[in-house]
């Protein structure tokens, strides 16, 4: 009995207490449980409690917030994401209507007509070729791009090489069959990106490209075909799978060493090590096409479509024009109706996508000093306007 007293009045986490005096059971009971104290696992138990009940009014909180606060409130990406779903279905279906109609003979060159500033954008020959400075006022006085000034025996010498200099036969006359044809002047503009266009632009009966503007990879948004690729050797693809599917690669001289790249890439006679020295960059040594598909570019073309955008610069230096600028006005000389796709840079949204296959932001355009793309979108948006131009991706 005395043992059960003693075991029943020792508190377990204090063995320092001293013992209770003997008692009978009774009064061991009434002791115990009057004086025992909250074990420190019990403290820990309702601090325990008391935490998770105020975590879990915090998460309840939060979980109501959730999903209370974007019900009331609109979510700006959400809105942003419809917003481009609704634009690129708007394109698709443009682009579509234009397709489904039949080609307008002389359409281009009617609606020239109507514009005074741009009236001698036409009846210019596109391609280069012997005795063509005989009858038509190629600037020779003036430096490439926008003429061949010193450039006279690389000119004889890259012609020579041609198998059929000029206009090719698959460009002749208008359209396929000699009918009406439609050309599309494929930009880099990052505009093109996730527009879904490619198979649209598939369907134009010439496709003229810039430079190294891929395509392998990018059919859905750039389509997979090219008629005419322009180019100069620093901005020529490197990889052969660029030049599939590809009628014709245009030279455009922006010096003198630039004909002795194209004789040697179709003679297959070597650049020297010295002259390979004044190309800033890696160049192509080959092209895996024939001969019969690579052409010389008129520089009339450069240097009228210069002249044109003089008109909407403030600038009085002789401007050089883009490629894409110049793809324009050819597009004009080779078929009734032009379109465009992938152009005009969003200046105003300096994080804007620059191209349309790189992760390249729209500031960096303020870096290049060559060029007015400001004069030239004011251009191109004139051309718009006057009905000589559809532009397909809405960014002019």
């Amino acid at each position: 009995m005395v043992t059960l007293k003693h075991l029943s009045v020792e508190d377990p986490d204090d063995y320092s207490s001293p013992p209770v005096p003997d008692a009978d059971f009774t009064e061991i009971t009434a002791v115990t449980v009057t004086h025992r104290r909250p074990t420190p696992d019990t403290r820990e138990m309702l601090l325990s409690r008391t935490n998770n009940l105020a975590l879990s009014l915090v998460l309840l909180v939060g979980c109501y917030s959730a999903i209370l606060v974007p019900a009331l409130i609109p979510s700006d990406p959400l809105s942003g994401a419809n917003d481009n779903q609704h634009t690129d279905m708007v394109l698709l279906n443009r682009s579509a209507s234009l397709l489904v109609q039949p080609c307008h003979p002389g359409w281009c060159v009617s609606r020239l007509l109507s514009l005074d500033s741009s009236s001698d954008l036409q009846n210019i020959p596109v391609f280069l070729q012997s005795g063509i400075a005989a009858d038509r006022p190629i600037p020779w006085d003036l430096a490439p791009p926008l003429g061949l000034q010193g450039c006279d025996e690389r000119v004889a010498r890259a012609l020579a090489s041609l198998t059929h200099p000029g206009l090719p036969p698959s460009l002749g006359g208008r359209g396929r069959g000699g009918g009406c044809r439609r050309c599309v002047v494929v930009g880099s503009g990052g505009v093109l990106h996730g527009s879904h266009l490619g198979s649209h632009i598939d369907q134009y009966d010439v496709i003229i490209r810039m430079n190294n503007a891929p395509v392998s990879g990018f059919e859905r948004d750039a389509g997979s075909r090219t008629t005419v690729r322009l180019m100069y050797p620093e901005g020529a693809p490197l990889s052969p799978s660029e030049y599939r599917h590809t009628s014709l690669v245009t030279l455009v001289v922006y010096k003198c060493l630039d004909l002795d790249w194209l004789t040697s890439v179709i003679t297959k006679q070597p650049l020297s090590w010295w002259s390979k020295l004044w190309f800033w960059r890696d160049i192509v040594e080959n092209i895996p096409l024939k001969p019969e598909n690579i052409q010389i570019l008129n520089p009339e073309i450069m240097h009228k479509t210069g002249i044109a955008l003089q008109r909407y610069t403030q600038q009085q230096r002789k401007l050089v024009p883009t490629l894409g600028a110049s793809a324009v006005v050819m597009a004009l000389q080779l078929c009734d109706e032009v379109s465009l796709a992938g152009f005009g840079y969003d200046l105003q949204h300096p994080g804007a996508r620059l191209h349309y296959y790189e992760s390249l932001s729209m500031d960096a355009i303020k870096a290049q000093v060559v060029h007015d793309v400001n004069a030239e979108k004011l251009f191109l948006r004139e051309l718009v306007a006057a009905g000589v131009l559809t532009d397909l991706t809405g960014a002019l």
